[in-house]
């Protein structure tokens, strides 16, 4: 179950927490790991809120980036036989997490124990735990009234609940964003009406943007989704009709939304800061590829955007 390796991974890293650059604390009576909001952090870090968001259904690696995005030399490889779990059952930030205190966006395997999303509800993806994990994306650390509030829509006492936080401007925060490749293929296919249980594997790779200035949430924000819309490239293998996959292939990379072709920062500031009224079909991978297993034949579509990455990323 995922709640369980997470649980497992969360405890390895409790013990390396110095070597990860990360702080431990208790909130509330709940186990809190600071990935980057009092501590610096670290690239293993990142690796580790990322495993923990996947639920450790899938691997995470860093490796060089394409040679034609040479505003950043690493990218944040992907990869999972359980696509559908990993990625949408636990990665996807689904949860926005709001106390009278706090307010952060929340991912992990958490989400299956809670199970009120419609992506979930939509999948049937539920999973009982009597502990779970989560990761929290925000600028600071949880209050007790937040904690309280996520043990109880799980279900669970506090000293039950296991949350890694950081923000994305951090170091690890960053990571763990741009290790969202494959998820975000897998939502904008959900989104339109492909049935993604018919994915049984997938790759990602997005390239690792520089950091940002610490506090600046905006470029951190900005720089975070470009990598994704502009830089992240996604292969699937999928067991399905032809004429299914066909059918929305050139919807699925971020060039199908209108709001393609600027910096995410701009689009950003256009709509007042508020993520709901951007474009949805923007946030997908910048180029995908689906192999369908049951007919040898392949299908890709989008493009990356070099420019875009290097006016986000060298700004």
């Amino acid at each position: 179950m995922s709640n369980h390796l997470a649980r497992h991974l969360f405890s390895e890293a409790l013990s390396e927490v110095g070597k990860l650059g990360c702080e431990s604390t208790m909130i509330g009576g709940a186990h809190v790991l600071d990935a980057g909001v009092h501590c610096r952090g670290s690239l293993g870090a990142g690796r580790l809120l990322a495993r923990l968001c996947l639920g450790d259904r899938a691997e995470v690696s860093l490796g060089p980036a394409d040679a034609t995005q040479l505003c950043s030399h690493q990218g944040v490889f992907v990869c999972t036989d359980d696509p559908l779990v990993a990625c949408l059952g636990c990665q996807y930030a689904g949860w926005p997490v709001q106390s009278d205190d706090f307010f952060a966006m929340g991912s992990g395997p958490m989400r299956m124990v809670r199970g009120r999303e419609p992506v979930l509800e939509d999948l049937g993806l539920h999973e009982p735990a009597r502990e779970i994990t989560g990761v929290l994306e925000a600028d600071k650390l949880p209050t007790e009234s937040s904690i309280s509030l996520i043990a109880s829509e799980c279900g669970v006492s506090a000293p039950d609940l296991h949350l890694a936080i950081a923000p994305s401007t951090s170091l690890a925060g960053s990571l763990q964003v741009v290790a969202r490749s494959v998820e975000t293929a897998m939502h904008k296919l959900h989104e339109l009406h492909f049935d993604v249980r018919k994915i049984v594997s997938a790759t990602g790779h997005a390239p690792l943007p520089p950091p940002a200035k610490p506090g600046d949430t905006v470029q951190g924000i900005g720089r975070t989704n470009d990598a994704m819309l502009y830089g992240a490239t996604v292969t699937l293998w999928a067991d399905d009709e032809d004429d299914r996959v066909a059918s929305v292939i050139e919807q699925v990379p971020s060039s199908s939304s209108g709001d393609h072709g600027q910096p995410f920062a701009r689009v950003f500031k256009q709509y007042n800061y508020d993520f709901y009224q951007v474009d949805p079909l923007l946030f997908s991978p910048a180029v995908v590829t689906i192999h369908n297993l049951r007919s040898g034949r392949t299908w890709t579509a989008g493009r990356i955007e070099t420019e875009i990455l290097r006016q986000s990323f060298l700004s």
